[in-house]
């Protein structure tokens, strides 16, 4: 099916309420369209910027490059990345106890219940009706054309079909940053080196993750280098480790698969080359079987399936010229990425190369019947794990990420594990000891919560006044690594959206680099933003902990699902039921004037035990 990201209309939200503007060759552009607060990009962090805003009594519209309305919550990432979901608060708190009432058929409340997987046309339901209530309206289909400024502020911007958008105030929330690139504000593409910024896991990274587990010869001729490398293999030269360079993290499709009996069977994409998997291959003929890719449940009998093991569904280095393209070179990538997946679960269902057993187990899934009926089933938004990252006065970095760099600005929590995908498939040594190798996947935990800076979303006051950038914001590679998830950009387009008001609210040309952060953070606590480490409630005791925890049985480590805290999580692999056992043993956290986390009493001396009668923590 020949679509692209521009023209095919995906009717993700459209005939269920909420208003969603495409352009016809009739009437591509009308007259200048004007809000308080112009959004650039539908993407989970644009749609709460743009619906808090309308909260707060102001004019909001937002404008999207491709049709697609809810980037990737509405795209197949139905298991949340959560990291401490005591971290996720507000705005963002509020859509996933939307997703559980809309399981439930509860009314939500503030004290609700909340639920983090979900099948994609759940979450394009709940941002309906969020964009529904507050009334905004999406313009989909409108690829920046250009930026008009004044001085340093952004006076209106227009799309390629020629539509002038006017606002007061600005947010670039596309997975890209074409609007802060645009509008002169430095960024960067790639990875730093970790001497740029003191860090430990930036730059270059070879590790054990998503790797080869067998040897793999790279050539077309096993052992002859003049015989050429197999396709997907990079001829770049190995650099040290923590050595800067340009590449980002590999990008895929989340598909949402399914076991049932009405399951649409994996399409042979045009342009299928089976030689483009010789290397998968090669792999299974060494003693490969698996993972090819995960199958995380979200409800109703389907998944939400990622990346799992060394040749997955990430296009391991096909996306470097990405995030600085033309929107017509970015559909070409995309269209890359998606042949190469499609053809990867052809090839495994269907190739005769491929052991009976392999095909079919792959066979069983299928793409679920009743998603993205828009888009042939298939996803209609691309993974765009990282692109342009603003620079701004304060960069987000490890030392953040760790815990080690608290700042007094906080808009937003983050928690999620440092987490880079693979950036690169090369040539590891040479002669007959030559092999495939994937380099840059990197999975660190952080130690808890910690701190987003206000000014790591807003641009210097002289390249840009009245633009908020929550989504590629200021970060180092690593550290957006750990960011850049969906709850995350949801917390920080609502806290750019109350910055801008509260910036026009103190006159129209006060730039957001001179709001009050004091107010700003008061506001933002009002509405049940967590920009606090310290209001953090949730006791986490994780499977490595010193203490609180004690096992029985065989207990196996992992990292193949995302979602689980620290470094890694455990498994029983599914045997010794009953025999296997891990107990976990909270206890209270003490508080100043000799209170327990849950503000019951504590002993005066001795362990801190609580004395509450209505304490849950045991300890």
């Amino acid at each position: 099916m020949p679509y692209t990201r521009r023209t095919m209309i995906q009717a993700t939200l459209l005939g269920t309420g909420a208003t969603i503007l495409s352009p016809t060759r009739a009437t591509a552009a009308g007259p200048v369209i004007t809000a308080d607060l112009v959004v650039y990009g539908a993407t989970p962090g644009g749609l709460a910027a743009a619906v808090q805003f309308r909260r707060s009594g102001g004019t909001a519209v937002v404008v999207e490059a491709g049709t697609h309305v809810g980037g990737m919550t509405t795209a197949g990432l139905g298991a949340t990345d959560t990291g401490n979901t005591a971290a996720i608060g507000g705005l963002s708190h509020e859509f996933y106890r939307r997703v559980y009432g809309r399981y439930n058929g509860t009314p939500v409340t503030a004290t609700s219940p909340a639920r983090f997987t979900f099948e994609p046309h759940v979450a394009a339901a709940v941002f309906t009706d969020l964009l529904t209530e507050a009334g905004v309206t999406v313009h989909v289909g409108r690829p920046l054309a250009t930026v008009t400024r004044a001085g340093n502020r952004i006076v209106e911007l227009s799309t390629q079909d020629g539509q002038v958008y006017r606002g007061l105030m600005y947010v670039d929330a596309s997975y890209e940053g074409d609007l802060l690139a645009k509008a002169g504000v430095a960024s960067t593409v790639g990875r730093e080196g970790n001497a740029q910024y003191g860090e430990s896991i930036n730059g270059v990274q070879l590790r054990d993750k998503h790797q080869f587990t067998k040897a793999v010869d790279p050539y077309v001729t096993p052992g002859n280098p003049a015989s050429g490398l197999l396709p997907g293999v990079s001829a770049a030269t190995l650099a040290p480790n923590g050595t800067a360079d340009g590449r980002i993290q590999a990008y895929n499709f989340r598909m949402c698969l399914t076991k049932a009996a009405d399951r649409v069977p994996f399409p042979r994409p045009d342009g299928y080359d089976a030689g483009r998997y010789a290397l998968l291959l090669r792999y299974i003929e060494a003693g490969y079987t698996g993972p090819f890719f995960n199958a995380v449940s979200v409800g109703g009998g389907k998944t939400d399936s990622n990346n799992d093991g060394a040749f997955s569904t990430d296009d391991i280095g096909m996306n470097t010229a990405y995030p600085t393209a033309s929107f017509a070179a970015r559909d070409t990538i995309v269209a890359e990425h998606r042949t190469y997946q499609q053809g990867l679960m052809w090839f495994l269902s269907n190739d005769t190369r491929v052991p009976a057993a392999i095909r079919s187990a792959t066979a069983a899934w299928g793409l679920a019947a009743d998603e993205f009926g828009g888009t042939g089933h298939w996803p209609p938004q691309l993974y765009v794990r990282e692109a342009r990252r603003m620079v701004s006065a304060y960069v987000m970095t490890e030392h953040n990420c760790r815990g080690a760099a608290p700042v007094a600005d906080s808009v937003g929590l983050a928690s999620y594990t440092m987490d880079s995908h693979n950036c690169q498939r090369l040539v590891v040594g040479s002669g007959t000891t030559a092999v495939a190798k994937n380099e840059g996947d990197v999975q660190v935990g952080v130690p808890g919560p910690y701190q987003i800076s206000y000014r790591s979303i807003v641009p210097v006051e002289a390249q840009c006044a009245n633009l908020l950038v929550p989504v590629c914001l200021s970060a180092s590679h690593i550290a957006y690594g750990s960011i850049r998830m969906e709850p995350v950009f949801m917390v920080l387009g609502q806290s750019a959206a109350v910055a801008a008001r509260l910036a026009l609210t103190a006159g129209s040309n006060v730039p957001v680099q001179q709001v009050s952060v004091a107010t700003l953070q008061s506001q933002l606590r009002a509405l049940g933003q967590r920009i606090d480490i310290s209001g953090n409630s949730e006791i986490v005791v994780d499977s490595r902990s010193a203490s609180g925890v004690t096992r029985a049985g065989t207990w196996l480590s992992s990292i193949s699902i995302g979602g689980y805290y620290g470094s890694d999580y455990e498994h029983d692999n599914n045997t010794a039921k009953g025999v296997n056992r891990l107990r976990f043993t909270p206890r209270c956290r003490r508080r100043a004037r000799g209170r327990c986390s849950c503000g019951g009493p504590r002993t005066p001396t001795g362990p801190a035990t609580c004395r509450s009668t209505s304490c849950t923590r045991a300890g």
